[in-house]
């Protein structure tokens, strides 16, 4: 069994050539699968980007524990380690069941075992609130307004290779405003439901809108948690999103979350900056 800190590029599907499908992952057997080079990660080449696995797990929660009158409200993904590229396996529980509050647990596992993501998702039960619906928050300029936001300059992988993205807003260095969308499929021959392709989007927020080049700096991040007050509607995600460093070494990425309909929630990310070793000479 490989190291899966040791796994090649080549454990993506199409890596070393082969034909790859327009989804992000390809299913194997049960909850078995094969990442391909979509969802490979930007920083570096053997691993998986957050953003399609957080997608891959709320698919996965809501197929293999259906409950259509309930409302995905709160989600707490922690990255345990590196998400190796390949193939793995993701593992659903309902570990707190209820008729109107529910909390559902899915879990990245690596090849030997090894959990690499855990997310953790509150459903509520939903009921008619339109008499007293409203926020302070407005919208984000269309994204059929929106001009190209170069986000390959600034990032490698296939990933990031993989989706559209307009700039709604540039405020410079950590401030800016994005639509992201991708045509690819979460799993290979697989619909998945708007929530999950709009999740599936979110980890995008620690880079549209960068405070220093990840050519000097790294500032991954070690989860993402998600608020939603409404369910996502439509095939963009729109991220407003602030970056912040710290001076000892931890920043914040916050993001206001919208659809075409409007605002709709918040995510924040917690990142680990680091800047790169100087070269050896």
């Amino acid at each position: 069994m490989p190291d899966p800190l040791t796994l090649s590029v080549s454990e993506h599907l199409g890596a070393a050539g082969e034909p790859v499908p327009c989804a992000y992952y390809v299913r194997l057997d049960g909850g078995r699968f094969r990442s391909t080079l979509h969802s490979q990660g930007a920083w570096n080449d053997h691993e998986q980007h957050m953003a399609p696995a957080s997608g891959l797990l709320v698919h996965e929660i809501l197929r293999n524990h259906p409950r259509p009158e309930m409302a995905i409200s709160q989600l707490t993904f922690e990255i345990l380690g590196v998400i190796p590229g390949g193939e793995f396996e993701v593992r659903t529980e309902v570990v707190r069941p209820g008729r109107t509050i529910e909390l559902v647990e899915a879990t990245l596992v690596a090849n030997g075992g090894r959990p690499a993501i855990r997310a953790l998702v509150w459903r509520l039960l939903t009921g008619d609130t339109a008499a007293v619906a409203g926020t302070t928050s407005g919208r984000l300029r269309p994204p059929a307004e929106c001009t190209p936001h170069a986000i390959t300059a600034a990032w490698p992988g296939g990933y990031i290779g993989s989706i559209e993205c307009r700039s709604a807003y540039d405020g410079g260095p950590g401030r800016g405003s994005v639509w992201v969308h991708t045509p690819l499929a979460i799993v290979d021959g697989e619909d998945s439901e708007p929530v999950a392709r709009f999740v599936g989007l979110v980890d995008t927020a620690n880079g549209v809108a960068v405070r220093r080049s990840p050519r000097e700096y790294m500032f991954p991040n070690v989860e993402l948690t998600i608020h939603l007050f409404r369910q996502p509607a439509g095939a963009w995600t729109g991220l407003d999103t602030t970056v912040h460093f710290g001076e000892h070494g931890v920043g914040l990425t916050e993001s206001g979350l919208y659809d075409e309909h409007g605002f709709l929630g918040r995510a924040a990310q917690i990142l680990t900056v680091r800047k790169f070793p100087e070269p050896k000479s």
